[in-house]
């Protein structure tokens, strides 16, 4: 369990999950560590005393229940980055937890966000892969799959990789958002992929790792 985790009165209706319970890898930096929780809450521990300096409550819209973070949060310059399963992508401040910027979704948030050139890609439950600003949380690009995404992914050489449950993974154009390839596996693609000296690596649900150029 997060220390200092609860969840308040108003928000206990929503309660579906053990409370606490961590499913994110931290994100480190600065002598602090960023790691979600079940409890709808990012929070941000002191790495020296294990005290939490801030948290934040994942509840985009106070018409709404609050949603779990399952996505491992990203620091760059100065904000952390993460998604919720409430439908949303949020960029706060790392020194005070102050929201920067929110990036409405048209699903929940499992993939966990990957950085470069001043733009966040990160996949939803609606199928898409989106390319976000990280200054001003504006939207450059979708990039529409077949099924839902839970695969974080991966950026290099001027691509993004990413993984579907419509059993492909993808080759985008990390730019313009254009489809490079596409690569039909026997199941889904829940993993992430890793890009290394050339080559692209991604399992499958169908028990294969596949190693493509």
């Amino acid at each position: 369990m997060a220390e200092g985790a609860e969840i308040p009165p108003e928000l206990r209706k929503y309660a579906v999950y053990a409370l606490g319970k961590i499913q994110t890898s931290p994100a480190i930096t600065g002598g602090v560590a960023f790691v979600g929780s079940d409890d709808n809450y990012l929070y941000a521990v002191d790495l020296e005393t294990g005290t939490k300096k801030w948290r934040f409550l994942a509840r985009p819209d106070e018409t709404l229940p609050p949603g779990q973070v399952q996505s491992s949060p990203v620091v760059a310059g100065g904000t952390v980055f993460f998604g919720p399963v409430a439908n949303h992508l949020h960029a706060l401040d790392t020194e005070t937890g102050e929201e920067k910027w929110r990036f409405l979704t048209g699903g929940p948030v499992h993939s966990s966000p990957a950085i470069a050139n001043g733009v966040l890609y990160s996949g939803s439950h609606d199928g898409n892969l989106y390319a976000v600003d990280i200054a001003t949380g504006q939207e450059k690009w979708r990039f529409a799959t077949g099924k839902k995404i839970k695969s974080s992914p991966a950026v290099a050489n001027g691509a993004v990789f990413v993984g579907s449950h419509d059993r492909h993974l993808y080759a985008v154009d990390a730019e313009s958002g254009e489809e490079i390839w596409r690569f039909k596996t026997g199941d889904r693609v829940f993993g992430s992929p890793l890009v290394h000296e050339g080559m692209v690596y991604a399992g499958s649900d169908d028990g294969h790792l596949y190693a493509l150029e």
